[in-house]
């Protein structure tokens, strides 16, 4: 089975459905409520583990319930937890077009460290970081290149710690936003950039050339996590060892997937698509 280790942020996200974003000083109410795990990591293995891959999720949480919540409703991924916070993130999502806002207490551990980094790589076949946790993902890419591993950074944002991150990553796929071109991380050592543009091509970036891969068009119910979802769904292509271009198609096809479903339904039917992909049924 191909395995992914995926380093980096687990929260708990409080999610509500409402019909419109409320004005400054005013109250809405929600037409949902629902509790999950969240953070670009932590969605990054659920979505592996959602397409039939082995998850493994290095991060950082508190000693407390919260903490307890968030690896229970992880399961069947594989957690492996270094003593940090728990962060907490508040969701709100826009019923007719599926857009969000987040408000997050992330990760504040950035001293956490963890001693078997080596022994968790040698168990994967990919790893993916998402920079979240400096020390824990300089470690796990570190032992990635001594096994000679491919890296994948998901990169959302600019952090301090890609300035040492960046030459041990194989592929930066990034978000539309990011604060760095594509020549700038080639120039850094990123051998291929990836860049997603929501509802338009992925675009590419590697060896001078370049080119653009479609998304499919889908009916849009809820955005949140949907980069990390293409993020774990790429990295699992990757184990399976297809192509890293070929292997933005699937990645976007199950972000797709993503965008396309209820809240609290997503990993479910990842699995449901993934079931009708391999041609078994699923319950």
């Amino acid at each position: 089975m191909a395995a992914v280790l995926c380093v980096g942020l687990a929260t708990l996200d409080v999610v509500q459905t409402v019909a419109d974003f409320p004005a400054p000083g005013r109250k809405v109410q929600s037409s949902s409520v629902s509790y999950a795990p969240g953070g670009p990591a932590a969605n990054a293995a659920r979505t592996v583990a959602a397409l039939g891959g082995s998850a493994t999720l290095l991060t950082a949480l508190g000693d407390d319930p919260l903490a307890g919540a968030v690896v229970s409703a992880l399961a069947p991924v594989d957690v492996r937890a270094v003593t940090g916070i728990t962060p907490v993130s508040m969701v709100v999502v826009r019923e007719s077009d599926g857009e969000r806002v987040v408000v997050s207490h992330n990760a504040g551990s950035h001293e956490a460290h963890v001693d078997d980094s080596d022994a968790l790589v040698a168990r994967a076949d990919v790893v993916l970081v998402d920079g979240h946790h400096p020390a824990l993902a300089l470690s796990a890419a570190l032992s990635a290149k001594r096994c000679g591993l491919t890296v994948v950074l998901d990169a959302g944002s600019w952090k301090p710690v890609l300035d040492h991150l960046l030459p041990l990553v194989d592929v930066a796929a990034c978000s539309s936003n990011f604060e760095r071109s594509e020549d700038e991380l080639h120039a850094r050592g990123v051998p291929l950039v990836i860049r997603t543009h929501g509802s338009a091509p992925v675009t590419w970036s590697r060896s001078g050339v370049t080119g653009a891969v479609p998304v499919p068009s889908v009916d849009v119910k809820d955005t949140n996590g949907a980069g990390d979802v293409w993020h774990g769904a790429y990295a699992l292509e990757l184990a399976r060892g297809t192509d890293p271009v070929a292997a933005i198609g699937p990645a976007s096809a199950a972000a797709a997937v993503r965008v396309g479903s209820a809240v609290g339904d997503w990993v479910r039917e990842l699995a449901r698509w993934q079931d009708s992909r391999s041609g078994s049924t699923s319950c």
